[in-house]
């Protein structure tokens, strides 16, 4: 009930939940309980292709394993409700792979689930029992847990499906029987702090077993972190997103540097905002987020953008003019109003994306550029 938010809020963190699962299979290969090229068969006898998928391929999102919240009425209908471990396997287990294991990367929440049944069977203890006792207890990070649908605390914070001015709907809660190793746990930005400086002092896992999980497999993904480079400086990163809460860390070790970004509504923008918080932390250049303001343009203007755009041989936008406004519609998506900035650059209200129109030496527009996820993409004119 518009409680600010502090740095001692709880949010769920979705799937920064993957790095902790990590770090249990790395701390139990230190152990000698199991190892990252055991396959899948030693752990669930006659799941298919289980000889051929290593725990080394769920870590890194290589096995080929259909990910379970591809699965859109499953996500609508039984999400928020508690499932069983027969029930979630029933999800994936008999679908074909996509690929042949560790030859390319598809995103796969149910490898991260496999790999909390897998914690289980080598420890013999429930996984949340054992990220507790590796992770949580250790590091002292006592705001966080599993359990969002039960947990009673007045730093609890409410997840939306939508927030603005003139709407307030809160999102219903995914059951961490659901979510599980891929996404159950909830923390606080001073918990995932801990977490950092607890594997910068080598309290989880050693040395070797981090370096192992910094090394990139396929599309820059180790273990439960993504790798890149910003201002120069190798970063450790993931996202997070579970119905009404999105969440992303940045991680640069060498430096002891560490972005936390929590948020209880559903946020693209916050690998953007991250970036622009490093550039601050680095003295370069950033950009602050502004309201974009309307301005009018005339009729005749508008009418020189009308046309195809073609900025993939599968994706079109087609700009059309209606009265005083401009609509953009991609190829199977509606269509959306552009708002003009300036006479020739124009932005969309639905999501964080702008349109610039580009003239020829002839005058005439030839072609427009649409900039949105941090890229800006031509089209080509062609109607």
């Amino acid at each position: 009930a518009k409680t600010p938010a502090g740095a001692e809020s709880i949010y769920q963190i979705g799937s920064l939940t993957k790095q902790f699962t990590a770090a249990v299979i790395l701390r139990l290969q230190e152990q000698k309980k199991l190892g990252v090229e055991d396959k899948l068969s030693k752990y669930f006898p006659g799941y298919p292709s289980g000889d051929k998928i290593t725990l080394e391929h769920l870590l890194t999102h290589t096995s080929g394993i259909h990910n379970y919240t591809d699965d859109g009425v499953f996500m609508n209908a039984e999400a928020t409700k508690s499932a069983t471990p027969a029930k979630m396997l029933a999800l994936f287990k008999d679908k074909p792979l996509a690929f042949e294991p560790g030859s390319r990367y598809s995103y796969s929440n149910s490898g991260y689930s496999l790999l909390g049944y897998v914690i289980e069977k080598a420890t013999g203890q429930p996984y949340e029992k054992i990220v507790r006792q590796t992770i949580l207890q250790p590091l002292r990070m006592g705001s966080s847990g599993f359990d969002f649908v039960a947990l009673k605390n007045p730093r609890k914070a409410t997840g939306y499906m939508v927030l603005n001015e003139t709407a307030q709907v809160p999102a219903a809660v995914v059951d961490s029987s659901v979510s599980f190793a891929a996404g159950a746990l909830y923390a606080t930005t001073g918990d995932l702090y801990r977490w950092h400086k607890g594997l910068l002092e080598n309290k989880v896992i050693g040395k070797a077993s981090q370096q192992k999980s910094y090394t990139p497999f396929k599309e820059k993904y180790g273990y439960g972190c993504a790798m890149d480079t910003l201002h120069g400086k190798r970063v450790m990163m993931h996202s997070g997103g579970i119905f009404g809460f999105s969440s992303f860390v940045f991680r640069v070790p060498e430096d002891d540097l560490c972005v936390v970004l929590l948020n209880n509504v559903s946020n693209p923008h916050l690998y953007k905002i991250g970036q622009d918080l490093m550039a601050v932390l680095y003295g370069k250049p950033y950009e602050l987020p502004a309201q974009r303001r309307e301005i009018g343009v005339d009729a005749a203007t508008l009418a020189q953008y009308v046309g195809e755009y073609e900025l993939s041989p599968a994706f079109r936008i087609t700009v059309t003019a209606a009265g005083n406004r401009l609509k953009a519609q991609a190829t199977n998506q509606p269509a959306f109003d552009l708002f003009a900035e300036k006479p020739d650059f124009f932005f969309l209200k639905v999501v964080d994306a702008q349109v610039e129109f580009m003239k020829g030496p002839d005058g005439k527009v030839e072609k427009l550029i649409l900039h949105q996820n941090g890229r800006s993409t031509p089209g080509k004119k062609v109607k």
